[in-house]
């Protein structure tokens, strides 16, 4: 199948610190194990995807750190933005350099931060949406089949049922809901009609330039003339120029949301888009009170906390205390309580964060 696989690694990761820095952000952790997020990322479509197929988009910033992370991605296929944009732009981006470099292939865009398995499932649920894609002018995305009402995910209102291609379910979208309140969460996980969102996507190159050009014209207008007739040879000093007029803007909101042709696979493999430090709690160590850990906890009279130490020889002693988040990072300590853990976001863009 004519196709190429774009990873989006542009995050920052804020609601990860004191681990998670401008310097190395959450896609550059080692989490898990010894390869980072970003390199889980890559293992997962690298047997089905050749590397000169692979496009990684990225901050300016971070191009050197892709480079050594990924170092079988053509130095090339690594993308540096030069300001933060979200979404769209890095979309915009990717699909006039694959039309240019590569024609009209199918895309499947990635994002690098996700945990992700069993690893058969997830490439045999992307390579049904290629096939999908390719067959027709439509936009899929990953609807994932909720286990239980979250509140950290936005929703897919799931339609009518499309097909079934070797197991893998088809169906149409009709409404994309954003991140929902406790009794809507559990209304929608009650009637079985919605899907997490993913922020995974594949479409035809010809089909997303389409609806980037209705929807989004300034971003096509805006970073097409940098990109050469290769598709290889970019303008970065016209991209920066083009990157600051554009607003910043999601895919989902610019685009899918306004898009009549939307579908999507159900993906039963596990997944999470580790949106914080509660979402480590299912990869951590328990004891018999409910806290959640890596490194060694001492504790008295101490239950439901999570700690993380960046190095695990670390030990933490918690005495009296419940309901925190405590994270020790180099020279940096962390501690939140659950109900304020989105305030880490805020306090770290308003006194840590470069302005962009």
């Amino acid at each position: 199948m004519d196709f190429v696989i774009v990873i989006m690694a542009g995050g920052v990761g804020t609601r990860f610190w004191p681990l998670s820095t401008d310097e190395t952000p959450k896609q550059f952790l080692r989490l898990f194990g010894d390869r980072s997020m970003l390199q889980e990322c890559y293992e997962r479509i690298r047997d089905i995807v050749k590397p000169e197929r692979v496009l990684v988009l990225t901050s300016c910033d971070y191009v050197a750190l892709v480079r050594e992370q990924l170092p079988a991605v053509p130095t090339d296929n690594i993308i540096g933005e030069p300001a933060r944009r979200d979404t769209a732009a890095a979309v915009t981006l990717s699909a006039l350099i694959s039309r240019k470099r590569f024609g009209n292939p199918v895309i499947a865009t990635l994002t690098a931060d996700h945990f992700i398995e069993p690893v058969d499932l997830f490439q045999k649920t992307l390579l049904s949406a290629v096939r999908a894609a390719s067959a027709n002018d439509v936009l899929y995305t990953f609807g994932i089949r909720p286990t239980y009402p979250a509140t950290c995910y936005g929703y897919l209102e799931g339609g009518s049922h499309i097909e079934t291609d070797d197991g893998i379910e088809h169906y149409g979208i009709l409404t994309f809901k954003e991140k929902p309140d406790i009794e809507t969460a559990r209304m929608y996980f009650k009637s079985g009609r919605y899907y997490w969102n993913s922020g995974m996507f594949v479409w035809q190159t010809d089909v997303i330039i389409r609806q980037l050009e209705r929807f989004l014209p300034v971003h096509i207008e805006s970073i097409d003339p940098t990109v050469d007739q290769d598709g290889v040879s970019i303008n970065t000093r016209a991209l920066a120029k083009a990157f600051e007029r554009l607003p910043s803007t999601s895919i989902d909101f610019g685009v899918m949301e306004k898009a009549a042709n939307v579908c999507c696979v159900e993906s039963t493999f596990s997944w999470s888009d580790l949106g914080g430090w509660l979402s480590l709690r299912d990869f951590l160590s328990v004891d018999g009170n409910c806290n959640f850990h890596r490194g060694d906890i001492i504790t008295s009279d101490a239950h439901d906390n999570l700690v993380f130490c960046e190095h695990p020889s670390e030990t933490v002693m918690m005495i009296g205390i419940h309901d925190l988040v405590i994270v020790r990072a180099g020279s940096n300590t962390l501690v939140v309580h659950k109900n304020r853990i989105e305030d880490v976001k805020e306090l770290v863009n308003k006194h840590l964060k470069k302005k962009t």
